[in-house]
């Protein structure tokens, strides 16, 4: 089997923000969840497994553990994104709010599309 759609898209995805994290790694430190110490580090870590579960998503060797290995990062950065919902909350524009908190459940797409692309020779 070829690869999907959704799996070349959600390894643009991973590109991308892979490199946003190294490029821009501040927006990233702030949603980091504040009980959690070395946000650059955490940064610059998450960056470097979106980068490496996007190249892998893209081989078929490599997809089965690239796809299971992007729902598991879609799973651990989750926590951020809630972060980021809570602290707009406290003092982001209402559309900045919605936005915030309309993204969380995209987050089950994804994953499904993470384990979908597991699934693909």
């Amino acid at each position: 089997m070829s690869r999907s759609r959704s799996t070349t898209g959600l390894a643009a995805l991973f590109a991308v923000l892979g490199v946003l994290h190294f490029a821009k790694p501040r927006p990233f430190e702030r949603i980091v969840p504040h009980a959690l110490p070395r946000k650059k580090e955490l940064v610059y870590a998450s960056g470097a497994v979106e980068l490496a579960c996007a190249a892998g998503l893209l081989h078929p060797r490599t997809r089965r553990a690239a796809g299971v290995a992007s729902a598991g990062l879609l799973v651990a950065v989750f926590p951020a994104n809630v972060q980021m919902a809570l602290d707009l909350n406290r003092k982001g524009s209402p559309a900045a709010k919605a936005v915030a908190f309309a993204r969380l459940p995209l987050q089950v797409p994804l994953i499904r599309a993470a384990l979908k692309a597991a699934r693909e020779q």
